[in-house]
C-alpha cells in the first residue's frame, strides 16, 4: 500500500474500491444462489418460462453461479493483494470476470424481455470496466 501522501496512492485506492464493492456484490450474489439453489431456480425458471431459453434455466443458473462466485472471489483475493503486495494482478482479473458476468446477465434479462432488469444492471458493467481501466497491467 503506498503512503497517504504519495501520488500512487489515489490509483491504488481506487483499484482497492472497485475490487472491494466487485468482490462484495458477485460473492453474495454467487452465495445467494448456492445457499436458495431451489429458490432462485424456481423464480428464474418463471422468469424465462416465455423466451428461447426456457429449456437451460438450469445450466444457465449453473454458469452464472460459477461465473459470480469466481468473479468475487478474484476480486475479494485482489483487496488482499493489493494490501499486502501492491499488485493489482488479481483484481484485474476479478473485475474481467465481472464485466463477462454482467454480460451473460445482461443477455438473459434481455431473452427475458425484462428491460427494466437489463438496464438496472448497467451502472454496476460501468464500475467493472472502470475497474478493469483502473486495474490494467502495465
Amino acid at each position: 500500500m503506498p503512503a497517504f501522501d504519495s501520488s500512487q496512492f489515489t490509483p491504488w485506492l481506487l483499484q482497492a474500491l472497485c475490487a472491494a464493492f466487485l468482490a462484495i456484490l458477485f460473492l453474495q450474489s454467487g452465495l445467494d444462489k448456492v445457499i436458495d439453489w431451489k429458490g432462485n431456480l424456481g423464480w428464474l425458471t418463471g422468469h424465462f418460462a416465455k423466451s428461447p431459453l426456457k429449456g437451460m434455466v438450469p445450466l444457465m443458473l449453473g454458469v452464472i453461479t460459477l461465473l459470480e462466485l469466481a468473479a468475487g472471489a478474484l476480486s475479494g483475493a485482489g483487496v488482499v493483494s493489493l494490501i499486502a503486495t501492491g499488485s493489482p494482478a488479481l483484481a484485474f482479473f476479478g473485475a474481467l470476470l465481472s464485466a463477462v458476468s454482467l454480460v451473460c446477465l445482461f443477455f438473459g434479462q434481455r431473452m427475458a424481455k425484462d428491460y427494466a432488469g437489463a438496464g438496472g444492471l448497467v451502472p454496476y458493467f460501468l464500475l467493472s470496466l472502470a475497474a478493469i481501466y483502473f486495474t490494467r497491467m502495465r
